[in-house]
């Protein structure tokens, strides 16, 4: 094979054949993308540029020129002024040499680029997922976070726009933060759906931004009924001949000093600012110059081969070294992407190089590739690196090193140096937790708050304005307040008369979660209950533990914000003070697990980004209907009467806040203590009746508690499932709109715009309140006979405050 591209035959041929997938759109569409089989379970073709840089070896100025030409088309459209108030954002690990090259063609905006490698101390400015990726988790981790602070047009670059699920993934994440008026997608070929298209029009109408797409070419992809299994199958029946021919052993391996310039940083993990560009353009000749000495005589054939997100640097260096040295030259890099190789004319991946990985990533070790190396003729090979990611591993015999000598004669390793960010001290100490009666009405000793008091802050908005702004984009429901609600007498004697029948049951689930806590965590487990709805579960635990064993477990209260994450600051306090390895994470009850799946990444980032572990991050809750955890008192849906009020059942304490400027990187987050609520509390009141019926309950809790190693706990996620099923059977296409179980209902009526309830036909007294609530704001109650919950609130889907009546009154849609 002498060309991965070309040889008269367009190289999506072999996959259009096989699976008939038709590629439609512009003339030159086929010039810039061929097809390939991925090993993938959630898609089965890809899309392979011949101009990225990335699975083809390509000119390096025909990679580099693309990338500029579509800058140029950016600060046309943006004009001067507007192009250098914007910051341009690329994807990794495909498109971080393209938006780099987009900078370089609007050159007036600093540029960075997410990525999968997170950085000890650098707390990540925002973070999202793509979906159809085999990797999908990406972090923003600017040097200087006031880059993505500014309101100026944003630049995101992406190699293709398919589906554009990513772009309102980053834009929702990063508007929510800093909303903006005008953001630019850059694409080298826009493949979107008409139906897409106008999801993404109807998005930037809904938070009021402009939102312009630029790209090269565009069309669309045309799949068949059931190209997933076909194309599984082809990969099936192909890989085993899958492997990279022609070896020749014994190439040589040598290393190349570069002399790159000491601060400048190797690319846009973290920033490169137009000051940057220049220093770079000011090395190069020298670099490439460095190379070129390096070549060995009479070199026809040159592959500058990049490393996975460390495509910029490599391609300047190619590009500069085309233009000096009589070779042909050619540019490629590395990548984690799994792609099926097949040496046929009319594919795109011809060749396969596999190798472990030698950057110790984050996520583990694994395979990455090289694709249409092997076979292609190169006499030398310059392979260039980030100081991170030279390792023995890169230098084992079935490293990468090893597998490019069996196929070129020469081999030169350089090595960039990995920019470390330069990090802002942290405080040597973080503060005490906040106690009452200064803070919260609970006694000094029943909880610790590792948080900071906001209480002289106005962050109230009226429900509607929040609910509007929140759906929109325009704001994230942390960073500001509801309105207090507050009780009517029918709705405070319904609080006091649930509180009367249930106490008995909480007491149980209160026994049986604490004492399987201390069976199977043994020693002194510290409780840290996620603030607020998990604090009055975390004293009452405490209180058990005390009575029935004079033990004083520690316990404090720390924030977590779907989204956003746990409080690292909070994580930092509890492992200077504490083993982390005895912490237990408690929460009140399960919904659909939304907030187990979020304690569990944030834990997994903690760990990575601050090298600190042994914090597990199973939650013990009171009740778990959703099936989302182990530790539970019970798997009933029940009214938990601390659900049904706000903070005057929660220590007077408001849920917790994150807001830029009012929470600073090193700062606890924020939360409120409503003092002048004083006399509607009921917090203590309510902590007294369920822990006065410990004694009466213990018989039972010994029974149930010899009963659970039978019983099989493992979690089936029975309630996320019934949530997605629910979204779509309504319309709501949004399980964050679900809302299941008596505790979050209750919950959407306090303090969201509820559209419906839906309520388990024969549910008893446990609804009492739901529907003298509903009734309260004109929201409709409707029976289900299937629910497996015992309620779910639906917040209003298509909320706008023209989607209420004047009084706030939720009507139908």
């Amino acid at each position: 094979m002498k060309n991965a591209v070309n040889d008269g035959v367009w190289s999506g041929t072999w996959v259009a054949r096989r699976l008939g997938v038709e590629l439609e759109g512009d003339e030159h569409l086929t010039d810039l993308l061929g097809m390939a089989l991925r090993r993938n379970p959630k898609r089965a073709h890809l899309l392979v540029s011949h101009v990225l840089g990335k699975h083809v070896p390509q000119s390096p100025a025909v990679v580099h020129g693309h990338g500029v030409r579509l800058g140029h088309r950016v600060r046309a459209l943006l004009g001067d002024a507007e192009a250098a108030r914007a910051v341009v954002l690329g994807y990794a690990e495909t498109a971080t040499g393209l938006g780099h090259s987009v900078a370089d063609g609007l050159a007036l905006a600093p540029y960075l680029h997410s990525t999968r490698r997170p950085v000890a101390g650098v707390t990540p400015a925002g973070g999202f997922e793509e979906s159809h990726s085999h990797a999908t988790s990406h972090l923003l981790l600017p040097e200087d976070p006031a880059l993505l602070a500014g309101d100026g047009p944003l630049v995101l670059v992406d190699d293709e726009f398919s589906t554009g699920n990513t772009v309102l993934n980053t834009i929702r994440e990063l508007h929510a933060r800093h909303p903006r008026r005008r953001y630019v997608v850059v694409a080298l070929v826009d493949m979107r759906s008409a139906v897409d298209a106008a999801r993404l029009d109807r998005f930037a109408a809904e938070i009021g931004a402009r939102v312009d797409l630029v790209a090269a070419a565009s069309g669309t992809v045309r799949l068949p009924e059931g190209v997933l299994e076909k194309g599984q199958a082809l990969v099936a029946e192909h890989e085993r001949a899958d492997a990279a021919p022609g070896a020749v052993p014994g190439g040589e391996v040598s290393r190349v000093e570069l002399g790159w310039p000491a601060g400048l940083p190797d690319g846009g993990r973290h920033g490169f600012t137009p000051a940057h560009r220049a220093r770079l353009e000011a090395a190069l000749p020298g670099m490439a110059a460095r190379i070129a000495d390096a070549l060995p005589d009479g070199s026809r054939r040159v592959l500058v081969l990049g490393f996975e997100e460390l495509m910029y640097a490599p391609l300047r260096l190619a590009a500069e070294l085309e233009r000096t040295v009589p070779a042909e030259v050619r540019y490629s890099t590395t990548t984690r992407s799994p792609v099926l190789a097949v040496d046929d004319p009319g594919y795109a991946i011809r060749t396969r190089l596999a190798f472990p990985a030698h950057d110790d990533p984050a996520d583990g070790p694994g395979e990455r590739f090289a694709y249409n190396v092997a076979g292609a003729g190169f006499d030398t090979v310059v392979a260039v690196v980030d100081s991170v990611a030279d390792t023995p591993a890169l230098h084992a015999p079935d490293g990468l090193l090893a597998r490019l000598a069996a196929h070129a004669p020469h081999v030169l390793l350089a090595v960039v140096p990995a920019h470390e960010p330069h990090l802002p001290e942290r405080p040597a100490m973080l503060p005490e937790p906040l106690r009452g009666p200064a803070f919260s009405s609970y006694a000094p000793d029943e909880v610790g708050w590792l948080l900071q008091d906001l209480s002289a802050v106005s962050l109230e908005a009226p429900t509607e304005e929040r609910e509007e702004a929140v759906q929109n984009g325009g704001a994230h429901y942390a960073e500001s307040l509801p309105v207090e609600y507050q009780p009517s007498e029918r709705y405070q004697a319904l609080f006091h008369a649930a509180l009367e029948t249930s106490a008995d049951r909480i007491a149980r689930a209160v026994g049986v979660v604490t004492e399987t806590v201390l069976t199977e965590r043994g020693g002194t487990p510290v409780l840290v209950s996620l603030a607020r709805a998990g604090t009055p579960v975390g004293v009452l635990m405490r209180r058990w533990a005390e009575q029935r064993y004079g033990t004083e477990l520690p316990h404090y209260a720390v924030s977590i914000v779907r989204g956003r994450g746990i409080d690292a600051n909070a994580l930092r306090w509890l492992a200077a003070h504490h083993d982390p390895r005895d912490v237990v994470f408690v929460d009140g009850w399960t919904g659909k697990g939304a907030i187990t799946r979020e304690l569990a990444a944030a834990i997994e980032q903690f760990e990575r980004v601050e090298g600190v572990t042994g914090f597990d991050p199973e939650i013990a809750v009171l009740a778990d209907p959703g099936s989302c955890v182990r530790t539970y008192g019970t798997r009933d849906d029940f009214l938990i009467p601390s659900a049904c009020l706000n903070s005057t059942v929660s220590g007077l304490i408001s849920r917790t806040v994150l807001r830029a400027d009012l929470v600073g990187p090193d700062d606890f987050h924020g939360a409120k203590f409503y003092r002048e609520l004083a006399d509607a509390d009921v917090s203590v009141a309510f902590l007294d009746a369920v822990s006065a019926r410990f004694p009466e309950v213990r018989d039972e809790v010994d029974a149930a508690v010899k009963e659970l190693p039978a019983e099989d706990r493992t979690p089936t996620w029975e309630g996320w499932r019934a949530v997605e099923r629910i979204s779509e059977e309504y319309g709501i296409h949004d399980v964050n709109l679900v809302k299941p179980g008596v505790g979050e209902t209750t919950r959407v009526l306090l303090r969201r715009v509820p559209w419906k309830i839906l309520a388990k036909a024969g549910a008893g007294a446990d609804l009492d309140h739901v529907r003298l609530l509903a009734e309260q704001r004109g929201v409709p109650v409707e029976e289900v006979d299937d629910l497996p919950y015992t309620c779910v609130g639906l917040i209003h889907p298509k909320y706008t405050r023209g989607a209420t009546g004047a009084d706030g009154r939720a009507v139908n849609v």
